[in-house]
């Protein structure tokens, strides 16, 4: 127990560690990670970390899915329905398929083995993309895509996972049955999404406490991911249903206190999950150099590269007609939502980085099939998988921003944030606008002294003051504006601190006094940093 403690307290450390340095490079700090994962695998002597199948698919995915799914605008993640469902099921399905052909046919793989290495490279990562793509300003379509299609491909290539290996297992398959039990699967996760969902938040609002509401969320996505994975299913879409469930209607039904404590949990959840998966992700190269001696090099190399050159050019080869071939064939669908230019299709088409979910796939094959026999290619999958993974994640993660600056679609996701931005000023203004309103009708209805509606429109007046009048000057105002007011209520916060030790104030005034001060800070914190309340 205590070599466990010092180990994850050393992972800690490292995660801490790359997380400055990533910051300081302006670098994706889950390519970095992996890197130093990689480094440190390779160190003699360090105690080899081996990663848990089911620490990956049933303890670190749910929280990460359905957060994502809490964070997903559903407005958003509708209207972009039909390009996620293309991708998260048709592209998935696809270079399944090519991958599967790819192996067959060029090196002679039997076809079930061949289809369930395609099933654990085609779906891209949840994660990576966005962490890497966010950084870049994309245009906000694309990255509700890339989202959209992270939280729902996962479930596609898990049912096709399962199916190869029980083909493989037992050594009989049925596509027609094969087909009913997976749409049968994502109705019923579905549906079964939504139900967790509902009840989280009925449940939440029951309890009326911030601790217990936190701690029913967290059990959410567990709940939703265990029951349908445990009889059968993935687990993935119920997480994603629930999720998306709940971001549409929490906001009115999760209280103030709860949305404040509850923005920070989860952000430090996610946080450590994340980190801990890419460091973890690397630090498996020492187990593969010790299995990589019982294959040539050259053959492992020609495995390696022949199935990540599939799976990048199927993810082209599938989002460029379908992109474009509906919108040609179907006029209204064009005329409702015309064609996104080339260089949007390509950058979408180069996003597709693969993650840890593949990698866990891939050490979750069973050692023997049913005669006794070992898993046919079962390692020459586990070095194909992790060269795939190191591949699209530091190799295209790398290259992305130089992409899309060659693109030039940089400057979109720029106009877009402005639009954003002026936007949100003008519905500050109009919602100040319509408290004035309401005030006024309580002013009338209940009969209110003046001193009270003066006491309560000082409020308004004080937001209003707040909101700039141009949008360029405005921002560069609240910016130092902003950076003054952390100063002084820094000054003001030593001040209580000292009017504690003087004897002038109780810890428990002080606690009180400086609640506030904590809550005003971070307000300006979460304008700036944009976070998104759970």
């Amino acid at each position: 127990m205590t070599a466990t403690l010092q180990i994850v307290m050393f992972l800690v450390a490292v995660l801490v560690l790359v997380a400055v340095v990533a910051q300081r490079l302006k670098t994706a700090p889950s390519i970095l990670l992996v890197v130093a994962g990689i480094a440190l695998a390779l160190i003699p002597g360090l105690p080899p970390i081996e990663l848990a199948p089911e620490l990956v698919l049933l303890v670190l995915l749910p929280p990460l899915i359905y957060s994502a799914g809490v964070s997903m605008s559903w407005r958003e993640f509708r209207f972009n329905l039909p390009p996620i469902i293309l991708l998260a099921f048709g592209c998935v399905v696809f270079t399944t398929c090519a991958v599967a052909a790819a192996m067959h046919y060029l090196l002679g793989w039997q076809w079930g083995v061949a289809f369930l290495l395609g099933a654990i490279v085609a779906p891209p990562d949840v994660v990576a993309p966005l962490a890497i793509a966010r950084r870049l300003a994309l245009p906000r379509r694309l990255l509700v895509i890339l989202e959209g299609e992270g939280l729902a491909n996962d479930a596609t290539a898990l049912i096709m996972y399962r199916f190869a290996v029980l083909a493989i297992v037992t050594g009989g398959f049925s596509m027609s049955k094969a087909g009913g039990t997976f749409g049968l699967i994502v109705v019923g996760e579905i549906i079964f999404g939504i139900g967790v969902g509902w009840l989280s938040l009925r449940l939440r609002q029951w309890a009326a406490n911030p601790r217990v509401e936190i701690t029913l969320s967290l059990m959410t996505p567990y709940i939703a991911y265990w029951i349908p994975e445990h009889i059968g299913g993935s687990g993935v879409l119920a997480t994603v249903a629930a999720g998306l469930y709940v971001s549409w209607n929490g906001p009115r039904l999760i209280p103030a206190a709860t949305r404040l404590q509850g923005i920070f949990f989860w952000d430090l959840i996610i946080y450590l999950i994340e980190g801990f998966v890419f460091l973890i992700t690397g630090l498996q190269a020492r187990t593969l150099i010790e299995k990589a001696h019982d294959f040539p090099v050259g053959q492992l190399l020609m495995v390696i590269a022949l199935t990540a050159t599939i799976t990048i050019l199927a993810r082209f080869v599938w989002i460029y007609p379908g992109t474009y071939l509906p919108r040609w064939l179907i006029p209204p669908l064009a005329r409702r939502d015309p064609a996104p230019p080339w260089q949007y299709v390509f950058a979408l088409s180069f996003t597709g980085v693969r993650g840890v979910v593949s990698l866990a796939a891939a050490l979750a094959i069973p050692l023997t099939i049913n005669n006794g026999a070992p898993f046919p290619q079962r390692d020459m999958i586990l070095f194909a998988t992790f060269g795939v993974i190191i591949i699209t994640l530091v190799g295209q993660g790398l290259m992305l921003p130089t992409v899309t600056g060659w693109l030039g679609i940089g400057k979109d996701g720029h106009l877009e944030h402005r639009r954003e931005q002026e936007a949100e000023l003008a519905a500050r203004n109009e919602a100040i606008a319509a408290s004035r309103g309401h005030l006024a009708r309580l002013a009338d209805e209940r009969n209110l002294s003046p001193a009270i509606v003066a006491f309560l429109n000082a409020r308004h007046d004080h937001r209003e003051r707040l909101i700039p009048d141009d949008l360029d000057g405005g921002l560069e105002l609240m910016r130092v504006g902003n950076n003054l007011r952390r100063e002084l209520i820094e000054a003001e916060r030593n001040f209580l601190h000292q009017l504690l030790r003087d004897g002038k104030i109780t810890d428990e005034s002080r606690r009180r006094l400086e609640r506030d001060l904590d809550l005003e800070e971070a307000a300006i914190l979460a304008r700036r940093e944009g976070m998104t309340p759970l």
